[in-house]
């Protein structure tokens, strides 16, 4: 593919519309509001935004366009929002990445140069392996793992992702002395657990729902204190007798100082969109569970959230 095309499915897809009756009705203030993520195209993030966007364009009556910045674990990207305009017409897609990357590599701009705008999700992460693998459980993959140190290869997409952190506590947990390998994102994880490079992926069902779909993965765990009710047999991490249970959410944030009346139209917004029949039926088939949470209550979220990673990091040996 060449870089140009790259540049015009990473950055230029429109993927909603609407009419000039739409927008006179919503009263936002910009027309057009792109939604940046450092996730690679089919990546969780960059599917969450465009499955979003394509039911959320018609409510709000703005059109959206959806940016992909790679690079510095989602530095880059959280830099390019907290220097926009603070119109509204520039937002982030927010996951416990940008927390992680800011408390691991201290950036210039941090998750804290964003204002949390609205959380929407939380999204159960899957460990996963690929059809053919001898694993068909986790304590089985873990078991090889232990026996076998420095030979199996668990991915994680992203160094500074709560997924690569997950892998991590999994490791210590277990005592399994796997190799940790980190992507910039699950799609370049999900390849690798398909040609047999890594033994273990991680990620969002969103990720992997074509590949399951075909057959081609088999699921052996998902890392919620309860299991999915979409998946009810998919067992827990905790009930094979692995203590690791992790919480990731996705929402959105932009740059400091948005107006009232931006806040607003996307709580309303995000609000109404949930509520449609035609939105459920996808994000429920991702097992995506609503959380919806405005300005004030997602800022208090956010903060609470970076003192947990902060303290995992610290038991982890990271970070002091």
């Amino acid at each position: 593919m060449s870089g140009a095309r790259a540049r015009a499915i990473a950055i230029g897809l429109v993927l909603s519309t609407c009419g000039a009756a739409a927008w006179a009705q919503s009263g936002y203030p910009v027309s057009t509001v792109t939604l940046v993520t450092h996730s690679s195209p089919g990546g969780g993030s960059d599917v969450f935004l465009r499955a979003l966007a394509k039911h959320l364009g018609p409510k709000m009556g703005v059109s959206f366009a959806i940016e992909n910045v790679a690079g510095g674990s989602g530095a880059r990207a959280v830099a390019k929002v907290a220097q926009a305009s603070a119109d509204g017409s520039v937002l982030y897609a927010t996951t416990p990445t940008y927390i992680q990357t800011t408390l691991l590599s201290k950036p210039q701009f941090g998750y804290d140069s964003l204002m949390p705008v609205v959380n929407v999700f939380y999204d159960p992460e899957v460990v996963y392996t690929r059809a053919q693998s001898p694993h068909r459980t986790l304590p089985e993959a873990i078991d090889y793992a232990r026996k076998h140190p420095g030979k199996a290869k668990w991915g994680a997409a992203n160094p500074a992702s709560l997924e690569r952190i997950a892998m991590e506590r999994l490791n210590r947990v277990t005592q399994a002395r796997a190799i940790i390998v980190s992507y910039e994102g699950g799609r370049d994880q999900m390849l690798g657990v398909l040609n047999g490079t890594l033994d273990l992926g991680i990620g969002e069902i969103q990720e992997m729902v074509a590949q399951l779909d075909a057959g081609q993965i088999r699921l052996l765990a998902v890392l919620t204190a309860s299991r999915l009710p979409g998946l009810p047999n998919l067992p827990t991490a905790r009930e094979q007798g692995i203590d690791v249970v992790v919480t990731k959410f996705r929402g959105l944030a932009g740059p400091k100082n948005l107006p009232p009346a931006v806040l607003n139209a996307w709580h309303e917004g995000i609000r109404t969109v949930l509520a449609d029949p035609a939105y459920q039926k996808e994000y429920l088939r991702e097992s995506l569970t609503p959380a919806l949470m405005g300005h004030e209550e997602a800022g208090a979220f956010t903060a609470s959230f970076a003192n947990d990673v902060a303290r995992s990091l610290r038991e982890l040996g990271v970070i002091r």
